[in-house]
């Protein structure tokens, strides 16, 4: 694992910290962002390396040289950076999803266009298999979108356990998010009514079974771009891709729902163009906000790259 010096920590804290911000807006997962400032692939092989061989590490040799195995100084500034953001930034991107979405969503979408780029430029050989990897991202992405979320009453153990871990699965994944996979689930509520009843059973069911979604899948993705990075690349391409449907920001509403706090907020939606609006498209900050937000991952990317090179 990379040896790093205070400031390469902190430059960490800062992307854990939009990663957090990332995952609170649903559609938009912090696996892309991971992706698109360059740690992706050690975060992966940080979570993989968390096993049974650390645990004898840990009883032989102690917690100093346990706790390098796992890169846990890399961990421990990712996790307390989103920690940060969503603590501070989770009201504040709600308030901003609830009355400004459009300039919220079309921040994001020029983020994520711009992601499309950064991630697609990595693969060094396009071939039938890279472009069918492409597509089939593109593809399942796409259709995810698309589905009709489910409204569901069921809490029973192995149901959360498994939307633990499918949700954790999808948040380490670029262009998939976590929270939107829940909604379409139906596991939304009951996760919501668990954590505000306090009910530490069902939470503790929903912990582990991330918790072993997130070790297991993340083991996976290793050895995918171990073994197959380009076509892995592609297939990762694809999903960010067909994930921009998500978070175009034009929305037609179709079904509401009321939220923790008995507001009423939308629940389905469908992409529609801004000429087909009803009120006001705000076309042009629109425009403006894409665009900063295909900046970012420019600036993002130099950040990266010297911090790569400094290290």
């Amino acid at each position: 694992m990379q040896q790093r010096k205070f400031r390469h920590y902190f430059i960490v804290l800062l992307k854990g910290i939009a990663m957090g911000a990332a995952d609170v807006v649903p559609g938009v997962s912090g696996g892309t962002i991971a992706f698109i400032s360059g740690i992706y692939e050690e975060l992966l092989a940080s979570i993989s390396s968390i096993n049974i061989g650390t645990l004898k590490l840990l009883k032989t040799k102690g917690i100093k040289t346990a706790w390098n195995a796992i890169n846990g100084n890399f961990l421990a500034s990712l996790l307390t950076g989103i920690f940060i953001s969503i603590i501070t930034l989770a009201k504040l991107i709600s308030w901003l999803l609830e009355h400004k979405p459009i300039l919220v969503w079309s921040f994001f979408f020029g983020l994520v266009l711009a992601s499309i780029l950064y991630v697609g430029k990595q693969i060094t050989k396009w071939n039938s298999v890279a472009i069918v990897s492409l597509l089939l991202g593109a593809g399942i992405a796409f259709y995810i979108t698309t589905l009709q979320p489910l409204i569901s009453e069921n809490s029973s153990p192995l149901f959360l356990f498994l939307a633990g871990a499918l949700a954790i699965c999808a948040m380490i994944l670029p262009g998939i998010s976590g929270a939107f996979i829940l909604v379409l689930l139906g596991a939304y509520k009951p996760v919501l009514e668990a954590i505000h009843t306090r009910d530490f059973k069902l939470l503790i069911i929903i912990a582990f079974g991330a918790i072993v979604g997130l070790l297991s899948f993340s083991k996976v993705l290793k050895w995918l771009f171990g073994h197959y990075k380009n076509y892995t690349l592609a297939l990762l391409t694809g999903f960010i891709l067909g994930s921009l449907n998500k978070i175009w920001p034009w929305k037609e509403t179709l079904t509401w729902r009321i939220n923790s706090h008995g507001i009423k907020v939308p629940f389905n939606q469908q992409s529609i163009l801004p000429f087909s609006f009803e009120g006001d498209s705000q076309i042009l900050p629109a425009i403006i906000l894409v665009i900063i937000g295909f900046l970012t991952i420019i600036l993002l990317e130099k950040i990266a790259d010297n911090n790569s090179n400094n290290i």
